[in-house]
């Protein structure tokens, strides 16, 4: 009989693993945080681009805006393929090729002369590799790492982004005022490239592949076999998604939510600033300085996300980030300011805080799903940046300043405040969109 039982507990059980004080998964969402704050230098470099490209091949504003518009758009069109192909073919290998790409299309750049180059380029290669490495990658890596302590998670991940930032910006602007934009885009392809080996040794697609529980879990997960047909089961959740109100709503959220950070401020704030006479290395040093105070602020909204109604922060988070709009273009000025240094703080701490959140919603309307409906919500959130990444350098060729389009995205700030407290409650043991 004892021979029989411990028989059965192996069938049950994976091989015994030594105890270690720290969880495996939290060395795998450090590697992922490694990851992406090595990815985001291809992040923070097109609000560097506008003047320089503009200088020296004549491009109008709004021509280099639709360049940067087509790679904010497929960053969030790709997201939810990137998550299906993650469930095909494992994070691992996904994410390599997608850092890649990225360094191939941005070190082409250096020998471009026409502007469909810039829209080939950094608009479609820099685009789809960015894609893959969009949110739904440290979603997908939350999911299946993690049971307890998902928003904390999400809020540090989601991080890496604003520290890649903080660690990018002020170098890039330092070599595009030094010496050139091109030094800066070979940076970025060699910092996309660097990140590969790690992820190649160093990131695992499931707890299962190093026999442990995800973490917090009371029993151990069996690893998935692989999903075939990424793209249809992408289409698939969304047809299915599509038919309920909350999707809806989200997406209509997180398409302002784009529109006020990635399209406008990322991408229109230094040249804004450089309009009032503020030196580029300046403003790019007050756009990383947003990036430190992004870390505090979506950490802190993980935590909050665990302990609170996030339908009520999302509302807190859009309406204090359309007050802070209405008031910038009063705080521009040659030289920086206390006035303007409190604006940055204040929109660092609302930069990406909406995530966390968000992607709570998304697990409490859709389960299993979450992440792919969580990549076409993202995939919201990059249309609505790319409209405003095109329509930001429009507004200021028509009318020369970037006056009007912070009081627009202000108003939408408000309207994303009262759609986030129409969203109806789910129970939580909902099934996924899409039946087994």
């Amino acid at each position: 009989m004892t021979q029989t039982s411990e028989a059965a507990a192996a069938i049950q059980a994976p091989p015994a693993r030594k105890r270690n004080r720290i969880h495996r998964a939290w060395f795998v969402a450090a590697v992922t945080f490694v990851t992406i704050v090595g990815a985001a230098a291809f992040r923070s470099l097109p609000g560097l681009l506008i003047d320089p490209l503009h200088q020296e091949f004549g491009w109008s504003r709004g021509t280099i805006g639709a360049a940067v518009s087509v790679n904010l758009a497929l960053y969030g069109l790709t997201a939810p393929f990137a998550a299906a192909l993650m469930d095909r073919f494992g994070i691992r290998k996904v994410v390599a090729v997608a850092l890649t790409v990225i360094s191939i299309g941005s070190g082409l750049t250096v020998w471009m002369t026409a502007a469909w180059q810039l829209m080939l380029c950094w608009g479609l290669l820099v685009g789809l590799g960015s894609g893959s490495m969009a949110l739904a990658f440290a979603a997908t890596v939350t999911n299946r790492w993690f049971t307890e302590r998902r928003g904390l998670v999400s809020g540090i991940l989601t991080a890496g982004s604003a520290s890649g930032q903080l660690i990018f910006l002020p170098l890039l602007s330092w070599m595009v005022e030094t010496y050139d934009w091109r030094p800066a885009a070979v940076t970025v392809a060699l910092a996309a490239l660097a990140v590969v080996p790690f992820v190649w040794l160093l990131l695992r697609d499931h707890p299962a592949d190093v026999g442990v529980k995800p973490y917090g879990a009371s029993a151990f997960v069996p690893k998935p076999q692989p999903v075939t047909g990424a793209a249809r089961r992408a289409l698939t959740v969304l047809s299915s998604a599509v038919r309920t109100g909350p999707f809806w709503l989200l997406a209509g959220t997180f398409a302002i939510c784009g529109a006020s950070t990635n399209g406008l401020i990322q991408t229109h704030f230094v040249p804004a600033a450089h309009d009032h006479g503020m030196p580029i290395t300046a403003a790019a040093s007050l756009l990383a300085v947003i990036g430190v105070f992004d870390v505090v602020g979506t950490i802190a909204s993980g935590w909050f996300t665990d302990r609170f109604e996030p339908r009520r922060l999302l509302a807190v988070y859009y309406a204090l980030r359309g007050i802070s709009l209405l008031f910038l273009p009063m705080l521009l000025a040659p030289s920086v300011h206390p006035p303007m240094i409190f604006f940055i703080v204040f929109y660092g701490l609302d930069w990406v805080a909406t995530v966390p959140p968000t992607l709570a919603l998304c697990r409490e309307q859709y389960g299993e799903d979450s992440a792919i409906v969580f990549g076409w919500v993202l995939a919201s959130h990059q249309v609505g940046a790319a409209l405003v990444a095109f329509l930001g350098g429009v507004a200021r060729d028509a009318f020369g300043s970037y006056d009007m389009v912070w009081y627009a995205s202000g108003a939408l700030c408000a309207a994303a405040a009262l759609m986030a407290l129409v969203i109806r409650r789910r129970p939580a043991a909902v099934a996924a969109v899409v039946p087994a």
